[in-house]
């Protein structure tokens, strides 16, 4: 007959695997509970919110190494700072 021999190691892992089950058993139930009580409320202030778009620069230069550009956007605020931002960053005035 063959006897088997047990471990601390081997009682360890028998000990970790069973809290681990029964962790799921309670815990799992509860988690499961709380999915039926979840309802989904729509707020429709928060549907109407619009990304904000950005504004798009069209750079170009000539061959008299001049820069002019084109700049579109809908919000007006961010394309007049999009403009001092280039005329800064090329130095025209």
């Amino acid at each position: 007959m063959i006897q088997l021999q047990t471990t601390k190691q081997g009682k360890s892992f028998f000990v970790i695997i069973l809290t681990v089950f029964l962790i799921f058993i309670f815990f799992g139930s509860v988690f499961h509970e709380d999915n039926k009580n979840f309802e989904i409320k729509k707020q429709p202030e928060i549907q109407q919110v619009k990304p904000k778009k950005t504004v798009k620069i069209k750079l170009r230069r000539s061959a008299e190494d001049r820069y002019t550009w084109e700049i579109t956007g809908d919000d007006a605020d961010e394309i007049v700072r999009a403009d001092r931002r280039l005329r800064k960053l090329l130095k025209i005035e």
